[in-house]
């Protein structure tokens, strides 16, 4: 499987990434692993942010759609103009960390060290995605981690989840009796909740 990214931050519960290919960062809800020092055990997190930016810290892009001399380029054509926009800016993500594994046990529960810093990151097979999501246990912490965009984050998941299996709508089904006892005193969460996954 082909690296997409390393990890550029790490801490406990999270960790950063930086995409090999501008614009190239898997999707907001995507399921990504993490390699370790340890080449029995790797981490998984789930994408909630996608930034592109300035490589220089505290820099940022600057406008190139038009030129002082009033030339105007759109979008691709920007970056056709300015083939060095590849080498001064990077894609960056941002993982919350939901599980890992350990030889073949398989945890979704925070994993003793977090991956370190320069280690390669994956984007998650559809087979590893089935295998990760048949266990709900890290419905709850997604659902209660701070400062990541919670709801959203849990339900494009559960969406990922259920289109790369044949019988998707079941697991919509079963993920949605989860949400049900996680949130039975919190009526409106919920239903804005199943009305994310349900099924179009």
């Amino acid at each position: 499987m082909q690296r997409i990214a390393e990890v550029i931050e790490s801490n406990t519960t999270r960790f950063t990434a930086g995409a090999y290919e501008l614009h190239s960062a898997p999707p907001f809800g995507a399921l990504v692993r993490a390699a370790t020092r340890d080449a029995q055990l790797a981490v998984y997190g789930l994408v909630y942010e996608i930034r592109t930016g300035s490589k220089e810290p505290g820099g940022r892009a600057v406008v190139r759609g038009r030129t002082y001399s009033g030339r105007e380029l759109f979008d691709d054509q920007i970056y056709f103009e300015n083939p060095d926009l590849a080498e001064v800016l990077q894609t960056e993500f941002s993982a919350l960390t939901v599980g890992f594994l350990e030889q073949t046990a398989l945890y979704h529960y925070l994993p003793p060290h977090p991956p370190p810093v320069h280690y390669s990151v994956y984007q998650c097979s559809a087979d590893e995605l089935v295998h990760f999501s048949e266990d709900y246990a890290c419905f709850r912490s997604i659902l209660f981690a701070s400062q990541v965009p919670n709801d959203e984050l849990l339900a494009a998941y559960i969406r990922s989840a259920a289109r790369v299996r044949p019988a998707g709508r079941d697991y919509l089904v079963r993920a949605g009796r989860e949400l049900a006892g996680l949130l039975k005193d919190d009526y409106d969460r919920l239903a804005a909740l199943l009305r994310r996954i349900r099924p179009v």
